[in-house]
């Protein structure tokens, strides 16, 4: 074995003849199990809160949207259709036109987006999944599906003939709005069903059928403002998306779900990293416990460390005694507060111990690049704090007696 590394292992077992040195050491060694659990804790609640969030948005977002890269609608005919159907990859589509609108209802007003889709939407995202109350709307009927947040503001109740929904759009065209008596375009609809998502999609759109709102809107059949995309388990995503834009003839755009809610990873992401920061500050400070507990070790050991040097030991060699020391107690500690941080999570997980509501346990994983990232910033302030406290010792301090 390795001299240094033999006499540095001698060294941690061994008790000193000072109970405040064991005191001390012990003290560091549980700071070190502590902190490592601790951070270990806190990426896989992040984890699992990432998780939790982007599962609301998943279950509204396709798996690719395709959208004009210069203006807002696209042309799709017949041709462009059937070839989006041949590329390997894509298991179905649904075609969609989406406008702001305003929504009138028993004298309230709202302003949203109405989200006109075709029959494939079904296809594309589960719409049962998402479907609070009532029914989908019926395509031979003026029938939308609101949001729970749309339906609370304005007081909508399901099926209600007597006071239907009313939804206001400009009226396409040029010149000024005082040379038409009416300005916009309206239409009545009856609500057949609520979803729910999240708050602020819930108050966001209004579903309705495509060619009603085409209509509304003075479009053509061929004219929408994006496509609805559904993979395939096998698909590979970057080929599809090079498939589709050269279909479209290099006008078009294609967002993975990533890019179409890049603000929300974006937050989520700053969030873990910010987090991760504050604890590695933590870690940082009850790391220099560290050091004290080495430079403690060293004067506790002055004695040893003058006899091993007048037996030929050099001063590089019993630096890295006490480096060698250092350096096993963070990773010991290290190594046992992940082992005790994903037990704690995995409880969590199995038992629901923290929970948001009554119904619902705060939600944890267990991810590998945690695991490493844990073990490698532990690893990293520990070979910091044990180089800093082994360069304590110096041929003068070697040679002073006690």
């Amino acid at each position: 074995m390795h001299f240094p590394t033999y006499i540095a292992k001698r060294y941690l077992v061994s008790k000193s003849s000072q109970n405040a040195v064991n005191i001390i050491n012990l003290v560091t060694f549980l700071v070190v199990v502590i902190g490592a659990a601790a951070l270990f804790i806190v990426l896989s609640g992040f984890a699992g809160l990432k998780t939790f969030s982007l599962s609301f948005s998943n279950s509204f977002d396709p798996d690719l949207k395709v959208l004009s890269d210069g203006g807002k609608f696209l042309d799709v005919d017949k041709d462009r259709e059937e070839q989006l159907k041949a590329i390997p990859g894509v298991a179905s589509y649904s075609r969609e036109i989406e406008e702001q609108v305003l929504l009138t209802h028993k004298q309230k007003n709202h302003v949203a987006f109405i989200k006109g889709i075709d029959d494939g939407y079904a296809h594309v995202v589960d719409t049962d999944s998402i479907l609070y109350y009532g029914n989908w709307f019926d395509r031979e009927l003026n029938e939308v599906v609101t949001g729970i947040g749309t339906a609370s503001l304005l007081g909508i109740a399901l099926n209600d003939y007597k006071n239907p929904l009313k939804i206001l759009v400009p009226k396409p065209g040029k010149g000024s709005i005082t040379s038409n008596s009416t300005p916009y375009n309206e239409v009545a609809v009856t609500v057949s069903g609520v979803y729910a998502i999240t708050e602020d999609i819930d108050k966001k759109y209004v579903f309705a059928d495509l060619a009603l709102v085409q209509r509304m809107l003075h479009k053509e059949p061929g004219e929408i403002t994006g496509i609805n995309i559904k993979l395939t388990p096998d698909a590979n995503a970057d080929r599809v998306k090079q498939q589709i834009i050269s279909v479209f003839d290099n006008k078009a755009v294609v967002k993975d779900r990533v890019e179409q809610n890049d603000a929300l990873y974006r937050m989520l992401n700053t969030e873990n990293m910010a987090t991760y920061l504050i604890f590695t500050l933590v870690l940082i400070i009850a790391l220099f416990n560290v050091v004290g507990a080495i430079i403690m070790m060293i004067l506790d050991k002055r004695k040893n460390i003058n006899t091993l040097f007048s037996m030929g030991a050099t001063i590089k060699q019993l630096r890295r005694i006490f480096f060698v020391q250092g350096l096993i107690v963070t990773l010991v500690g290290g190594t046992i507060g992940i082992a005790l941080g994903a037990l704690l999570t995995w409880s969590q997980m199995f038992f629901g111990w923290l929970r948001i509501t009554p119904s619902l346990p705060y939600p944890v994983e267990i991810h590998l690049s945690n695991t490493l990232i844990v073990f490698g910033t532990i690893a990293v302030l520990g070979l910091i704090a044990s180089k800093i406290a082994s360069g304590r010792i110096s041929e003068k301090l070697v040679r002073e007696q006690n």
